[in-house]
C-alpha cells in the first residue's frame, strides 16, 4: 500500500479533531524507519522527502499524510518538521 498524501477542507479536519492529536517535532536529519502501525499526521511546519522501494513523497505544511502499517521507508526532514500525528 502506498503513502497517500491529501489536502483536507476545514470541514474534514475539524471532523478528524486533529487539534486534540498529539504533535511530534524533529529537527532537520535523515533517518530509516517502520511502521508497525498505520500513521496518519497533518504537517504544520516543515518539508520532508519519505522515500521507499517504491515511491518518492514530497511533504510540506497543509499536507494531511497516511502511512501504512508495514511500511519501510527513509525519512530527510530538510526543515524542522512539526506534526499532529495519530497511530491506528
Amino acid at each position: 500500500m502506498p503513502i497517500t498524501v491529501e489536502t483536507l477542507s476545514p470541514k474534514k479536519r475539524e471532523a478528524l479533531r486533529l487539534d486534540e492529536w498529539p504533535i511530534w517535532q524533529c529537527e532537520p536529519s535523515t533517518f530509516p524507519w517502520h511502521y508497525d502501525e498505520e500513521e496518519s499526521c497533518y504537517i504544520l511546519e516543515g518539508e520532508i522527502t519519505v522515500t521507499t522501494a517504491d515511491q518518492t513523497v514530497q511533504i510540506s505544511p497543509g499536507d494531511y499524510v497516511t502511512f501504512p502499517k508495514g511500511l519501510d521507508c527513509q525519512w530527510q526532514v530538510h526543515s524542522p518538521v512539526r506534526k499532529h500525528y495519530l497511530f491506528r
